[in-house]
This record gives structure tokens, C-alpha cells and sequence, in this order.
């Protein structure tokens, strides 16, 4: 079965199913809790040691700038809005504000209309809740706010495109829910400040604000999403996978409903927010992003193509996406045959477009080095047509580089080359192939330049069974080199050698280090994300 045909099922089935759209946005608890505080009563806040503090928010008119060159308000100067007070940073002085007990929390406030108030208190986790020991529990605070909230925990409030709900507004009366944390210590303080806005901004009711529920819900079990492990078979050709994968280690399905996944890239802990996965649907035309506490939203719509015969195309969206060394997001668009980068202030850079004068396949998979040479596989996977599509203008399926603006063709050796990687000391280049008469993967030498040298075969999966041709490839930290193909996930040692094959309930795709440490393989495995704990940290962006 080749790409297009397996990418028509899927979709088939994905639509007489109707699952197409039915992973969206999920924050809601997938177990009940194990134990829940409630602030808005004495004996919940007496427990945490809190005490509810009140301010009003004006509007005020300040001084501020236009845009300039860089986007950025750099400008002429002009007047805008502004609030009198930002109470979000931990070390605000409320002190002078009014104390609300408990029960004041309903009582209706600010001045109705456009409006916005400041709720603060602070949270210590206790010795005991009941007969419940809350160490190294998950905390989860919930509040629903009449009618939008915004959370500031200990003065973070994440800003991460496409975030809903969390921190931010979730929706008209909807509630918020934030993870504070993931292993509860008692004596453990948190401050919580919480925005409230009186909406429909754009409308402004004659209503006012008010808290309609504020509680901190504990789980003993750190798995807040709907996650679940699911049948794995590992097959071990070498005793050395032993120290990759611990045997009896098992695939952890994170999301589904899908039409196709691919691309998959960690971005990592910031200042103000915690690590996250994002993941193209080509099919679907969007990135998606995943939180480790479960919640599911699209990060970017149109994201590869948005012209007026974009249903012709399989696979008009994103594939491969990738960070560069100061973190900016890269996307390679199928319909937009280009590769992008998303500037801080959100316009995009174009980085390969054509190459001799002539449009780009449709770019589909790519690796930064770290001096910022950029390699990228060109096979016409994204067109209507594949290779047969009248629009295709270049005679081959190159890898290219880009280096200082310089798009340079580096290679045609293969015919669908796909999934592309380095070695951890950059030296080595490996490319893999989608062809099912040519299921091979090449490695080549690595030039300071961005050329390569020395191309020869490094596996071949030609001959084993199974459908699924070649797609994602990485590399861990200790030089092996992790490829989908035939069957499932192959493991192959630095010099080539297969060392194992991991099998999981659908066929990987592609796949993305992430956590902290590095260790976990996330699996983009046709309609859903996966997840799987190795004992070797990975090469990553």
C-alpha cells in the first residue's frame, strides 16, 4: 500500500467514523480527584492557609509607541490603555486591599459594563486533607470566573499561540484549570492572582463579576489527560537494545482522532511556560499542540496551504517542524511548496522557496546543525498528483541546505527521500526513502560548507515485511539512529546493525524527543500521538 492509498483509508475511515474533529481542546479531568479544597469556604482556605484579597481595575490612558520597523512598539510615540494595577508577580504588595472572606467571593463587583478586577490569595499545601496525604500528588486549581478569567501562578502566565483555556481565557463562564504542580510538597506555598474580565468585551453587559467556584483538586496519580498505555511488542535482534529500552516498556497513547500525524517537534521549558509537543496533520491542514497535562488545541490553522483548490490536495498542511538554535518554529508547507520560519513577533520568514529558479516539490522533512545550516528533504508528496502533477517543475527530488540565505541542492540520490537526521557530532548525515521497491536509508559525510560526500548505503528494508515504506528518522545521543519502516520502529546501532523493533497499534510516522531530560520518544503514528520511555536521551533542536 503506498503513501496516498493509506492516507485515503485512513481519511475514509476517519470521516464514516466521524472522528475527524473529535480530538479539540481537552483539559477536563480524566480521573475524579482524590480529594478537593474549596475556596470559597472557611474551612478550605483555612486549610491552605489562604486569605482572599480584592482590588478594582481601571482603564487608564499612557504613553506608548507605534510600530516600527521590527513590529515591535519602537515608533512615534502615541497615547493608548492601559490598567492601573498588574497584580500578577508573586512579590505584589496587596496588603492594602480588601479582605473578602470566603463567601464574599459571590458577591457581584467591579463597576459592570467594561470592566475587570484582581482576586489574589495565596496557597500553602497542608500536612493532611482529611484521611488523604497530598504528597506528590497533582494539584489541579480550578476557578470559574463570571464571565472570563486569566491565572498568574507564582507571576507566569503562559503566552503560546493557539493556548486555550489553562491560565488564559477558556471561554464565556467556562472554567479554568491550571496544574500547579505535579508532586505536591506540604508547606509547599503557591501564589494565585486571577484577572477577572467582564464580557463580551466587544459587547459589555450591564452585569458584574464574580467567583462562581474556586477549588484545588488533588490526584494522587500524576495522569491528569486521558492517556492510557497500549499493547507494545518489542522485538529484540540485538541484546544491546536492552540498554536503549527497557524490556516490558510500553507505548503511552496521549491523543487521537486524527486524519494523519506527522512532523513532531518538543519545544521546550521556557520562562514563563512548560514544555509542550507540537504535531502537524497535513491532511487536516494544522499544527496541533499537546500539553503534558492532556489538553489537545490547534496551534495553527492553514498551516501549509490556504489557496482556493486546496481540496484537491491529500495533504496540503505542514509536515516536518523543527526549532532553530534561538527556538523560532520551522515549518515545512506542502501546499505552499516553501520552508518558513515564525518570527517572535509572529510574521514569517521564508527560507527556500525554488531552487534555480524553479518552485520547490513540497518540502517535507528537515534538521538544523547547530551553526544554523538548515537540511530539508523535497519529495512531491504534498502535490495532487505526486510525481505525475503538471505543476511539479524540478526533474528530481532533492536534499538541499540552506546556509546564509543560500538555498544549495546537496543531493538527488533518492528518489523520495523523507525522513533526515544528523549525528550527534554533525558530521553525519542520514536520509531515509519512500519507495516501496526502495526501503533504504544513506548516510553521507558532512561538509563545513553544507555539501556532503561520500553517499552510501546505510540500512536496507527493501526485502522485510510489512507495507509502510520509510517516513521518520532520528538519532539518540549514543549515535543510533531510530527509523519508521516495515512493521513498526526500527532501532539500527551506528554502524548499521539492527538492534530491534518496537510495534505499537498503529504505524509510526515520525517522532520527536522531548521532557526535560530528553529521554522520551514522542510517536506520531497515523491518527495519534504516542509516547515511549527510553534510557538514552536523544539529538534534538
Amino acid at each position: 500500500m503506498n503513501k496516498h492509498t493509506l492516507v485515503a483509508l485512513v481519511t475514509a475511515i476517519a470521516l464514516a467514523t466521524g472522528i475527524v474533529n473529535a480530538q479539540t481542546t481537552q483539559d477536563a479531568p480524566g480521573v475524579r480527584p482524590d480529594a478537593i479544597v474549596d475556596l470559597t469556604t472557611d474551612e478550605g482556605v483555612a486549610l491552605v492557609e489562604g486569605q482572599w484579597r480584592y482590588s478594582n481595575v481601571r482603564v487608564i490612558d499612557v504613553d506608548h509607541h507605534r510600530p516600527g520597523a521590527d513590529l515591535a512598539p519602537s515608533g512615534p510615540l502615541n497615547r493608548t490603555q492601559d490598567i492601573d494595577v498588574h497584580a500578577g508577580a508573586p512579590e505584589f504588595d496587596d496588603s492594602k486591599w480588601e479582605l473578602l472572606k470566603p463567601a464574599q467571593l459571590e458577591e457581584r463587583r467591579a463597576a459592570g459594563r467594561l470592566c475587570f478586577n484582581w482576586y489574589r490569595t495565596s496557597v500553602t499545601i497542608p500536612e493532611r486533607i482529611g484521611s488523604f496525604d497530598p504528597t506528590g500528588s497533582t494539584i489541579v486549581f480550578e476557578i470559574a470566573i463570571d464571565d472570563y478569567a486569566e491565572v498568574w501562578v507564582d507571576g507566569k502566565l503562559p503566552l503560546v499561540l493557539g493556548q486555550p483555556g489553562g491560565q488564559l481565557i477558556k471561554g464565556f463562564n467556562a472554567p479554568n484549570r491550571v496544574v500547579l504542580t505535579k508532586d505536591a510538597r506540604p508547606g509547599q506555598k503557591i501564589q494565585l492572582a486571577v484577572f477577572g474580565i467582564n464580557g463580551p468585551l466587544s459587547n459589555p453587559p450591564g452585569n458584574f463579576i464574580w467567583v462562581r467556584s474556586a477549588t484545588l483538586d488533588f490526584y494522587k496519580t500524576n495522569l491528569i489527560g486521558p492517556t492510557r498505555f497500549v499493547k507494545t511488542e518489542i522485538v529484540k535482534t540485538d541484546p544491546a537494545l536492552d540498554q536503549i529500552i527497557t524490556p516490558g516498556t510500553q507505548l503511552e497513547k496521549l491523543a487521537g482522532g486524527f486524519l494523519f500525524t506527522e512532523g513532531p517537534v518538543w519545544v521546550p521549558t521556557a520562562a514563563n511556560t512548560s514544555g509542550y509537543l507540537l504535531f502537524s496533520d497535513p491532511n487536516a491542514n494544522v499544527i496541533y499542540r499537546w500539553t503534558p497535562e492532556g489538553q489537545v488545541s490547534v496551534f495553527r490553522t492553514k498551516s501549509g496551504y490556504s489557496s482556493f483548490n486546496v481540496g484537491e490536495y491529500h495533504q496540503p498542511g505542514s509536515n516536518g517542524l523543527t526549532l532553530d538554535r534561538t527556538g523560532r518554529l520551522t515549518i515545512n508547507q506542502h501546499g505552499n511548496r516553501r520552508v518558513i520560519r515564525v518570527e517572535p513577533r509572529g510574521n514569517i520568514t521564508v527560507l527556500a522557496d525554488r531552487y534555480d529558479g524553479k518552485r520547490l516539490n513540497s518540502p517535507n522533512d528537515l534538521v538544523y546543525r547547530s551553526d544554523g545550516a538548515l537540511y530539508f528533504t523535497d519529495p512531491p508528496f504534498g502535490l495532487p498528483n505526486v510525481f505525475d502533477d503538471p505543476r511539479k517543475e524540478l526533474p528530481y527530488s532533492g536534499i538541499y541546505c540552506v546556509k546564509d540565505g543560500q538555498v544549495t541542492l546537496v543531493s538527488t540520490d533518492l528518489d523520495a527521500p523523507n525522513g533526515i537526521a544528523l549525528s550527534p557530532d554533525e558530521k553525519t548525515l542520514y536520509v531515509n526513502n519512500w519507495n516501496d521497491k526502495k526501503k533504504v536509508i544513506l548516510r553521507y559525510d558532512v561538509n563545513q560548507d553544507c555539501t556532503l560526500s561520500n553517499g552510501r548505503l546505510f540500512f536496507d528494508m527493501t526485502n522485510a515485511p510489512g507495507n509502510d515504506a520509510l517516513d521518520g528518522l532520528k538519532v539518540d545521543q549514543q549515535g543510533n539512529v531510530y527509523s519508521t519502516g516495515p512493521g513498526g520502529l526500527w532501532v539500527l546501532s551506528p554502524n548499521g546493525k539492527q538492534l530491534g523493533l518496537i510495534k505499537g497499534p498503529e504505524d509510526p510516522h515520525n517522532m520527536a524527543w522531548g521532557d526535560d531530560d530528553g529521554k522520551t520518544l514522542y510517536v506520531a503514528a497515523l491518527t495519534g500521538i504516542y509516547r515511549l520511555r527510553l534510557n538514552i536521551s536523544g539529538v534534538r533542536p
